[in-house]
């Protein structure tokens, strides 16, 4: 099982010049705020500034994303300096006085926005934890687990709906909530090795598979109600295969590393009826989000073609070949890959663009947050070259 010797090492050496000749210069050259901490991530996709805002869960994904790279692709100093520069603006600005990561900040970290987005805790959660494992900074490890453990607690209190940048009504139950809560338990049991909280992964991971995945109409919902039955359309048919692919390599992650067979089997077969669900046969790519009705999907922009739906997809098709050996895992790889590597390199700069037409054409509407992220396609270089190399 796996794929031979040659092919991983061309995939290693082309993920890792992304990495090192193309990302990382256009961020540390374009997006380090030297000056107050942190990164400027309210940018242009040419990396021109448009605003000093800082997004907390940008900030946070910074974190991982230079502290990953100083343990999992090289020791370089230069790495760490940038991490050590967003924590340092993280533990001044990042929280309330009640511990909560707050939402939006300004350029010096004034809060503009509070502690609306548990998504903002969870990526500080993950970006220290990774921090800690090159630098060994106990504050950041404490701050790290105080933020977790209010975190588990909150998200089952009753009236809990801190979900920006898409809110939900306190009676819903989103899939985002333990889909990031498996990754970010699975990372910070690994930091600590501690097992009872990777007992605590795969609770969240089987909370998934049991109630969002429904293997009846091969997809996984978005929302459903408080007691885990279906909502009514457009939010009840809601279906955004990116993120459904992205939280199936999480879970594989935790199956992985439990030897769990039949979770890695089901988890891979739901990575493949979302790919084959979101390609668009007419112009290629994946599209954003469906209906499985056929209305018109509850989120905006369902046929735009996002960077991290595409980067998620190539790691979890290698990552599913690895465990399987399937053919169709590598087929559906580089189909993607095809699609993605014609499409979304910008040229001169060495990083992609965020958002393609369907058609497969820049685009400058902003989804989600106005920002441009040092994370999906950095995140997923560094695990293809881990998986690909002598660290898999």
């Amino acid at each position: 099982m796996g794929l031979p010797a040659e092919e991983k090492r061309k995939l290693y050496t082309q993920y890792r010049n992304l990495l090192l000749d193309g990302i990382v210069p256009f961020w540390l050259e374009r997006g380090i705020d030297r000056e107050y901490g942190g990164v400027l991530s309210c940018m242009s996709e040419e990396g021109q500034v448009q605003s000093g805002d800082k997004f907390i869960w940008s900030q946070a994904r910074s974190v991982w994303t230079f502290s990953a790279l100083y343990n999992r692709i090289e020791p370089r100093p230069e790495f760490l300096a940038a991490a050590k520069n967003s924590v340092r603006f993280l533990l001044a600005h990042g929280r309330d006085d009640r511990g909560r990561w707050v939402y939006h900040t300004d350029r010096e970290g004034r809060v503009l926005e509070g502690a609306t987005s548990i998504y903002a805790d969870c990526f500080a959660i993950y970006g220290l934890s990774e921090y800690y494992r090159a630098t060994r900074d106990e504050q950041a490890l404490s701050v790290a687990r105080q933020s977790f453990d209010r975190v588990v607690r909150r998200i089952e209190e009753p009236d809990f709906n801190e979900t920006v940048p898409y809110p939900m009504p306190p009676e819903w139950k989103n899939h985002g909530v333990p889909m990031i809560m498996t990754e970010t338990t699975h990372e910070l049991a690994q930091t600590l090795g501690d097992d009872k909280l990777e007992d605590l992964a795969v609770q969240y991971a089987n909370r998934i598979m049991t109630h969002f995945v429904k293997p009846d109409r091969k997809v996984l919902l978005e929302f459903l109600t408080r007691d885990y039955q279906e909502l009514p359309p457009p939010a009840g048919t809601f279906v955004m295969p990116g993120h459904a692919i992205e939280s199936m390599w999480f879970v594989l992650h935790v199956a992985r590393q439990r030897g769990d067979q039949d979770l890695i089997q089901r988890a891979v077969e739901v990575i493949r009826w979302h790919l084959e669900y979101a390609w668009d046969e007419e112009y290629g790519g994946l599209l954003l989000s469906r209906d499985i009705k056929g209305g018109e999907p509850f989120l905006p922009h369902s046929q735009k073609k996002l960077w991290w739906p595409h980067v998620e997809a190539l790691y979890a098709t290698l990552l599913a070949y690895e465990l399987t050996g399937q053919a169709w895992c590598l087929e559906w790889h580089k189909k993607v890959a095809d699609w993605a590597w014609s499409h979304f390199p910008m040229p001169d700069c060495g990083e992609w663009y965020q958002r393609l037409t369907r058609e497969g054409k820049p685009s400058s509407e902003v989804i989600a947050l106005p920002v441009k992220d040092p994370f999906h396609l950095p995140r997923g270089a560094v695990l293809i070259v881990q998986l690909m190399g002598d660290k898999a």
